[in-house]
């Protein structure tokens, strides 16, 4: 790679439904360039190439590099298939089409983890009483990413001896582990529903459903066809007993999920709440079910009850960690100097 700290780089934040770009001068403290952001509907545009070509023309704005952060599995570092998505994607022949040194492809989760590193002061709200966490404040720190949106996401951010490193997971996919007996009940009907239950079932978009379509059989009642967001706003206008019964439940087992990570990654730096869910979830995260149960690991509670949750804020947490990795590839630190 022939960059220098100073080469502008393209960034782009690609899912099923929306694209979006943005550059990041990594030479800047806030490498991110809030005023370049824009987002491109995918259903509208042939592909990734011609929806970029779109953008510098759009901004008119130059880079020499770029940083795909894709909802898929990177394979060899040079192709990813998304998700809901018919773009096929080569990071060398996209680079070739865009004339750019080169196109470095990473996991959209990779990214979303990598932006803890330049989270500031709104971009987060602490969930819970502990004080925020300083990232890199010792020499080796663990910190755990989670994210309910379209579907569970998982991963980790590892500090070590002052650099900064990710974990990528399927952590999502784990099975879930049911504790309280309404817990056992929604394990048996989403078990009968769809054999074995992963937490992506219950904490995703999807998963409120599920929740919703599991708490109306224990307790009787015919479900409604509803969708995500019918469920959080009449549980936000309290027009609906069972759908503010059912993200209150969310809430509680998110927060079992969230501890078992910390407890199976070591993660006692912390935890970070991410995705497209945590602004809507916020109140009822706040409300104490969500630490309660997060707290609760039997033997392990002391030190369940130092761990502090953040969940973030931040409206383009992809294209921050994105900003974030262009200047690690700058050879810039990401972490203050000790």
């Amino acid at each position: 790679m022939s960059q220098s700290s100073s080469a502008p780089t393209l960034l782009v934040d690609l899912g099923g439904t929306n694209v979006r770009f943005g550059v990041a001068d990594p030479a800047r403290d806030k490498p991110l360039l809030t005023d370049s952001i824009r987002r491109y509907r995918v259903a509208e545009h042939d592909s990734l190439v011609a929806t970029a070509k779109q953008y510098l023309a759009d901004t008119g704005l130059e880079v020499r590099r770029a940083i795909v952060a894709a909802a898929g599995r990177i394979v060899d570092g040079e192709t990813v298939k998304v998700t809901n998505n018919p773009w096929a994607i080569s990071a060398h022949q996209t680079a070739a089409a865009l004339d750019l040194e080169y196109v470095h492809l990473v996991n959209d989760f990779a990214a979303q983890s990598m932006a803890v590193t330049l989270l500031q002061g709104d971009d987060l709200v602490d969930v819970g009483k502990l004080a925020r966490p300083v990232i890199g404040a010792e020499a080796e720190q663990t910190f755990a990413i989670v994210g309910p949106g379209t579907g569970l996401g998982v991963g980790g951010l590892l500090v070590r001896g002052g650099h900064c490193s990710v974990l990528q997971t399927e952590g999502g996919h784990a099975g879930f582990a049911a504790h309280s007996p309404e817990d056992i009940a929604i394990l048996d009907y989403l078990n009968h529903k769809y054999g074995r239950v992963s937490n992506e079932r219950l904490i995703c978009g999807q998963g409120l459903v599920n929740l919703y379509d599991a708490i109306c059989h224990i307790v009787g009642a015919q479900p409604e066809d509803l969708k995500p967001e019918d469920i959080t706003a009449r549980a936000k206008d309290d027009s609906c007993p069972l759908c503010t019964r059912t993200v209150e439940t969310f809430a509680g087992i998110f927060g079992s999920v969230a501890g078992d990570l910390v407890l199976t990654l070591g993660a006692w730096n912390g935890v970070y709440l991410t995705g497209g869910l945590i602004p809507i979830l916020l109140p009822w995260l706040e409300r104490g079910r969500f630490r309660e149960r997060f707290e609760a690991k039997g033997r392990f509670r002391d030190i369940m009850e130092k761990v502090p949750t953040q969940a973030i804020m931040n409206p383009e947490p992809g294209l921050l960690g994105a900003a974030a990795l262009a200047v690690l590839e700058s050879g810039r630190s990401l972490l203050p100097s000790r």
